[in-house]
């Protein structure tokens, strides 16, 4: 599952969203992939994470970064940077409540990762700023890059 995170109404903050709705857009055709928009986040998409063996959530991150930086953080390092990074969340839960509710079910998906991308701002606006609008289709590689080295 590529589960997309954030705010389309918070210019940078909906970046998760672009990227997974492009995604979705650009292999419509692939059944082996589901593409969901998580916008801010609750505990609903628990379910929907424990169903799944292999995570890439893709979501604004405080990289400490140029505007569009992109980084990937895979399992622990994921697991780490969500628990331990900066906090600049406006989701409703964060993503590391959301992983610890499914890791004491025991049930956190075996191969997970990150695409985190560094935002210029998070204001009102319905799309995102020029730099992290730049970093849209190079975030889309990183997740398929992730999703090919996975299936081989």
């Amino acid at each position: 599952m590529v589960l997309g995170l954030g705010n389309i109404l918070l210019t940078d903050e909906g970046a998760g969203v672009h990227v997974v709705n492009r995604l979705a857009q650009e292999h419509a055709a692939r059944d082996d992939i589901e593409f969901m928009d998580g916008g801010t986040l609750s505990f609903t998409l628990a379910g929907a994470i424990v169903a799944t063996d292999s995570l890439i959530v893709v979501d604004t991150a405080a990289l400490g970064a140029e505007p569009g930086t992109i980084r990937v953080f895979e399992g622990d390092a994921m697991d780490h940077f969500v628990t331990t990074g900066p906090r600049s969340s406006v989701h409703e839960v964060s993503l590391s409540d959301l992983l610890a509710v499914t890791a004491l079910e025991g049930l956190l998906p075996r191969r997970r990762a990150l695409v985190g991308i560094q935002p210029l701002e998070m204001d009102w606006g319905d799309r995102p700023t020029t730099e992290v609008a730049r970093a849209i289709p190079a975030a889309c590689e990183a997740v398929m890059d992730i999703v090919k080295r996975w299936q081989s």
